[in-house]
């Protein structure tokens, strides 16, 4: 079966196609290659297009309206949250700076403006200067973060005990929310800290099959460079809840 729709869907989509419960799920959160590397999709800083960065051209705002129509403040703010970008304020001023000429149209204006502006530093050797602001972009075009905590809210119940969910992550906000949801789901106690004892009935929910993220070997990296920066995370459902003695 084939379905076109936001992932944060799947429960509600299995449930119209009558498929029942999942044996097991994967989720892999990269961005299609094909988008990224299509010029006309407003993805890449190395490629001329229009700063568009909708996965979905049906949603309602593209980036370069967001870099046009943001203050400073917020700019400055969706670049350093969603990007994580230490430079964050610098580029919002070099951004407002621009705006006050002409507006910002295509992906390598913006991507020459950053350039411009941000310190050259080690990570520089390894990224892009416009990799962070372009991420907190399409973060905020795409409401990706949004879609995978909804995902995660109700997946469980989507699933057979017994069965599996694994996710692949690429950057650090995605893989931090999945990390910590996993967490939460394999606690047998839900008491607070404070309490010098368990007083709760809390059971876990499921079993953790990664105490850490597994990366990319560097054979894998080599052939396949868009891997580097992948996470993968892993739970089984528990087959029956576990009771507290």
């Amino acid at each position: 079966f084939l379905a076109e729709a936001n992932f944060a869907d799947l429960p509600r989509i299995l449930g119209e196609l009558r498929l029942g419960p999942a044996d097991g799920i994967v989720l892999d959160l990269g961005p299609s290659s094909y988008q990224l590397s299509n010029p006309s999709r407003g993805f890449s800083f190395r490629l001329e297009g229009p700063l568009d960065m909708r996965m979905n051209q049906n949603l309602p705002q593209t980036a370069a309206e967001l870099v046009n129509r943001l203050s400073q403040s917020e700019l400055t703010g969706l670049i350093r949250q969603l990007g994580e970008e230490r430079f964050a304020s610098r580029i919002a001023h070099a951004i407002m700076a621009r705006r006050q000429i002409s507006p910002l149209s295509t992906t390598l204006e913006l991507a020459e403006l950053i350039a411009g502006v941000v310190p050259r530093t080690r990570d520089s050797l390894r990224l892009h200067p416009a990799t962070r602001t372009f991420q907190a972009l399409r973060l905020a075009v795409n409401p990706e973060l949004a879609s995978l905590e909804r995902f995660l809210s109700q997946v469980l119940d989507a699933m057979k005990p017994g069965a599996r969910l694994c996710i692949v992550a690429f950057h650090s906000l995605e893989d931090r929310i999945v990390k910590e949801t996993f967490k939460e789901w394999a606690k047998s106690c839900i008491c607070p800290r404070t309490l010098p004892r368990c007083e709760c009935t809390g059971q876990p929910r499921v079993k953790l099959l990664t105490r850490k993220p597994v990366r990319p070997e560097a054979a894998e990296v080599e052939s396949n460079p868009s891997s580097r920066s992948a996470r993968l995370r892993a739970v089984e459902k528990l087959e029956k809840v576990l009771h507290r003695a």
